[in-house]
């Protein structure tokens, strides 16, 4: 791409794989978690090379040089050549925020409600095996 193109900031974001979809990068802008050298920026700013991105995602901290234009989504190998990853280590291992209790979708065992299997077992119980 040549350097006289201009790409949008939420394009570009979006495009080097910062963020999964441009309306989160949209959104991220509107809501002042990129930042341009150090000043909040809108959307529709135009990137540059030499520009310095800081940008808080959900599950890290991002502190970004970008080395070179890209419009379009491509490979993950091919993105990390369009930008110069310069967040500190200590971001960059710090854990996102997890919930204190990790939802999987299956029930905990032994909190709520019981299963048809646990309610049937009951029902057997509570009965009593009648020969």
């Amino acid at each position: 791409m040549s350097n006289t193109e201009k790409v949008r900031v939420d394009k570009y974001l979006w495009s080097i794989r910062i963020f999964k979809t441009r309306s989160q990068a949209s959104d991220a802008c509107d809501g002042g978690k990129v930042k341009l050298n150090g000043s909040s920026v809108k959307a529709a700013k135009p990137v540059s090379v030499g520009d310095k991105f800081e940008i808080k995602h959900e599950s890290r901290k991002w502190v970004i040089e970008v080395t070179g234009l890209l419009s379009n989504r491509v490979a993950y190998p091919e993105a990390i050549k369009y930008y110069i990853d310069n967040t500190p280590e200590e971001d960059k291992l710090a854990p996102a925020f997890t919930a204190s209790v990790f939802q999987t979708g299956k029930r905990q065992s032994k909190i709520g409600r019981p299963t048809k299997k646990d309610r049937r077992n009951i029902e057997g119980f509570m009965e009593g095996e009648e020969e």
